[in-house]
């Protein structure tokens, strides 16, 4: 069991925990959530032994081993498959002691090693490592790479592979679906749902919480509360504690009444798409949820567009993809057929690197087509937030400043007031965004397309620096968005309550994906991670 006993805990002059208590059984899946900078990492210290507590004790069984994931990855030559292999430190001392004993032709040490390298699993270990490897994203030559050919996502990749290869009775993963796709996050949270030990996760996607964890843990008011059972039970349990709050019952009506009516008109509307259903029921239980969104310290709303034209654009066998600077092309993404009409809703499903990225910037007229012809409607109003959108800012300029460059003729009362409905109140809207957060940058960017009034949102991964609470703010806000919406996100919460048909991106196509995120688990467990199994059982 693990406990924390009057707990205190300060970092700096600031307070985290007071006198907090909590117990947590041997074998518990728990979710530890709280606002940004509650306190979650110094937790996750506590437990690593990094950290100390200024009061208290935490307790957990000393014999227990405790794996967690790397935040650093060295520039080794040393193959992939190898460095996830180092993860299992017991296998590899075995390994060690092994070579010195055969050296020293000491038979009996031989066979005691042998019986414990039999115990440890050690003649599976490399199908085990393929078979990891390839449910996060790496083909087989990619596992025989050196590590530091590796970009830094994937190297993290690594460090998870590492981690989930230790054995161990502790896992404690921070944010581990970070640096992955959706099919690997899928993947990783089947893999989960079976392991043995105990698990703490911090992380910011609901459903990935709601597919793994038993328990949830919540930093509030420098107390640790812990509730039992997903993320969706904690999140019914504090709605109806917040209807209990006197002075919100109006403001809780009004939201209802708000997603009611929003409702209503999407049933009227609402094609039969698998997607299309999964998603009204997704609206209803935000509606239930109204309390918890009218209380959140966090929301906004998308401005209905001025102009809703139709079709927005029409692509004809367009050749999506890069020129090169020796003046040759890379096609990403062959024989686009597609149109976009006033209203629609898209998701777009796809690997890393199969093209979802290439297909938004080309609608977004980043990228010229290769070939063929791409028509834009001239009342077409883009809003686009691309993966690396807050690198887009200007770090040594204020959130006003940003705003003002794209709205320059607007009084700054005006400006500023808009800025205070994203949290950039009084002089954090003056001030320069150097300091600010990863999510605090991505809000400012999201509040610069909202000031535009899109009829047509281009969304690239928006929630990758994104708390909960402000995930959901988006969610709430992007479900009764009036313009057309084409989202690709590894949120499937987001993908669920915002979109109304799927588009998959695969094998240098684009093609219409007929289901819901559930059918698309469905088929990527019985296609590509199948697939996987059967390469690892031939290798």
């Amino acid at each position: 069991m693990i406990r924390f006993t009057r707990i205190t805990l300060r970092r700096g002059v600031k307070v985290l925990l007071e006198d907090a208590d909590v117990a947590l059984n041997p074998g518990d899946k728990i979710g530890l959530i709280g606002a940004n900078g509650t306190g979650k990492s110094s937790v996750f210290a506590m437990l690593r032994g990094e950290l100390h507590a200024d009061q208290g004790d935490m307790d957990f069984p000393q014999r227990w081993r405790v794996a967690h994931v790397a935040q650093e990855t060295p520039a080794l030559d040393r193959p992939a498959i190898e460095y996830a292999i180092d993860g299992d430190t017991t296998l590899r001392r075995l390994e060690t002691e092994l070579a010195e004993a055969e050296a020293a032709d000491e038979g009996e040490r031989i066979g005691s090693i042998y019986a414990d390298l039999t115990d440890a699993d050690a003649w599976t270990v490399r199908p085990r490592a393929e078979q990891l490897l390839h449910g996060l994203g790496f083909s087989h030559e990619q596992m025989e790479q050196p590590v530091a050919s590796f970009s830094g996502g994937w190297r993290m990749r690594l460090n998870l592979a590492q981690a989930l290869m230790c054995p161990s009775d502790l896992l404690l993963l921070d944010e581990p679906t970070n640096h992955l796709d959706l099919d690997a996050i899928l993947w990783v949270e089947e893999w989960l749902k079976k392991y043995k030990g105990t698990l703490v996760i911090v992380s910011h996607d609901r459903d990935f919480l709601d597919g793994v964890v038993n328990v949830i843990v919540h930093i509030d008011n420098k107390k640790l509360k812990r509730y039992a059972g997903h993320y969706s039970d904690f999140e019914r349990q504090r709605a109806a504690a917040v209807v209990l709050v006197a002075g919100m019952i109006e403001k809780q009506q009004r939201e209802r009444a708000h997603l009611e009516s929003f409702i209503n008109r999407f049933k009227a509307q609402a094609s039969k798409a698998r997607q299309a259903q999964s998603r009204m029921k997704m609206l209803a239980k935000m509606e239930d949820l109204a309390p918890l969104h009218a209380s959140a310290a966090f929301q906004f709303e998308f401005l209905e567009p001025l102009r809703a034209p139709d079709p927005l654009l029409v692509m004809e066998n367009v050749a999506a993809g890069y020129k090169l600077e020796d003046g040759t092309e890379k096609t990403v993404l062959k024989r686009i057929k597609f149109s976009l009409q006033s209203g629609q809703r898209y998701g777009l499903l796809g690997i890393n690197g199969a093209g979802k990225s290439t297909l938004i910037k080309t609608i977004a007229g980043e990228l010229a087509p290769l070939s063929g012809t791409a028509n834009f409607n001239k009342g077409l109003v883009i809003g686009y937030f691309a993966q690396h959108q807050v690198e887009m800012l200007r770090n040594d300029e204020s959130p006003l400043w940003n705003l003002a460059k794209i709205a320059p003729r607007v009084r700054e009362q005006e400006l500023r007031g808009f800025l205070g409905g994203f949290n950039f109140p009084g002089e954090m809207a003056l001030n320069s965004i150097a300091n600010f957060s990863g999510g605090e940058k991505a809000r400012l960017a999201l509040a610069m397309i909202v000031w535009q009034r899109p009829n047509l949102l281009l969304l690239d991964e928006p929630t990758n620096h994104l708390d909960l609470e402000t995930r959901e703010a988006l969610t709430v806000a992007l479900a009764q968005f009036e313009g057309t919406l084409v989202l690709v996100s590894h949120d499937r919460h987001l993908l669920r309550a915002t979109t109304d048909q799927f588009l998959i991106v695969a094998d240098g196509q684009l093609q219409p994906f007929d289901g819901d995120m559930d059918d698309y688990r469905d088929w990527l467990f019985k296609t590509k991670m199948a697939a996987g199994k059967a390469d690892s059982a031939s290798a």
